[in-house]
């Protein structure tokens, strides 16, 4: 659906953008994420047709966002972080608009009905722009991204304003959207970015330095890859039996924990996945698990290891953490 490859972008000489690329297929939620300054938003206007690149291309489903800008550009929604909203006009006025400015060919009134009521704004759609909350404004922004029905959509912060139930609301909205669209999802909250999507891209002083779906890319730079389980029951049985099953490396105790439970720690092998092990001999034993975590680094943690690198652990990571992209079975058997 959409294909980056070997995108720069230099203002003056400054390299913005160093020579990225990378391929999204249709119906992938994309977490696209990069400190302050690291390019991502420079991607983002590229790839919507804001900016021009200095080079490489950029394809969405198979038009060259140069040589077809219309024919790609529909193919486009775009939520910026501040939307640029006609504060004089009404709602569904507004979305109007937005739709004639696009040439949509659908039924208009069905389209902008159905709009209004994916994002929650048709009981708000006969008041001024102007006189809605941040929140509300903000969704009026996604209802625009979404008139045409577009492929693709590019949100950059489509929560910020919201409260904690409409922000709820707005991520069952990617979710389900995501069923049938490609979206890219920009967010510095990094809990939404782990909810809701699976694949991951991180670029760094222009550079992509991770491409990876979630779990993967957590593993990879994780050290700490044990799991932590609080149980009721005979103590040094549940260990005893824990420690003999195979992919088990290590287990100790960390003593008692609230609710009558002690907590131990079980180091598995490299590779190996051994909770439905765990889980199935604490309960032949007897004993209650009251509860089991994976004890690896969250998203935000891997985010600030890689982007807080300096410049040679930035090229050790290049090297080290295999992208999605630009890696055949091929080039690895080389």
């Amino acid at each position: 659906m959409i294909s980056v490859t070997g995108l720069s972008k230099r203002y003056g000489t400054y390299l913005a953008v160093d020579d990225v690329s990378f391929n999204i297929e249709k119906g992938e939620i994309i977490g696209f994420l990069g400190p302050n300054g690291a390019g991502k938003s420079t991607i983002m206007n590229i790839l919507t047709g804001y900016l021009s690149m200095t080079k490489g291309s950029v394809s969405i489903d198979g038009y060259d966002i140069v040589d077809y800008p219309e024919k790609a550009k529909k193919k486009i929604g775009y939520l910026p972080e501040l939307p640029p909203l006609y504060t004089d006009m009404k709602v569904r006025e507004y979305l109007n608009f937005i739709y004639d400015l696009k040439g949509v060919k659908f039924p208009k009134k069905p389209h902008i009905d159905e709009v209004l009521r994916l994002v929650k704004i048709d009981n708000v759609q006969n008041r001024l722009i102007k006189n809605l909350s941040k929140g509300y404004r903000q969704r009026v922004g996604f209802g625009a991204a979404l008139v045409g029905n577009p492929d693709v959509l590019v949100l950059d912060e489509p929560t910020v304003g919201l409260d904690p139930k409409q922000i709820i609301e707005i991520r069952n909205l990617i979710t389900k959207l995501g069923k049938n669209h490609t979206i890219i999802l920009s967010s510095h909250i990094l809990s939404e970015i782990q909810t809701v999507c699976d694949r991951i891209i991180i670029i760094n002083r222009g550079k992509l330095i991770a491409d990876d779906n979630k779990q993967d890319l957590i593993a990879k730079i994780s050290k700490d890859r044990s799991l932590v389980a609080q149980i009721i029951g005979d103590e040094n049985k549940v260990i005893e039996e824990i420690s003999k099953i195979e992919g088990v490396l290590n287990v100790y105790s960390n003593g008692k924990v609230d609710g009558g439970a002690f907590e131990i720690v079980i180091e598995p092998m490299k590779g190996a996945d051994v909770r439905t092990k765990v889980f199935n001999k604490t309960v032949g034993l007897g004993a209650s698990m009251l509860s089991f975590k994976d004890n690896s680094m969250s998203l935000e943690q891997v985010f600030l290891r890689l982007t807080e690198a300096t410049d040679s652990e930035v090229e050790a990571m290049l090297s080290n953490i295999k992208e999605k992209t630009g890696d055949s079975e091929e080039g690895e058997e080389e």
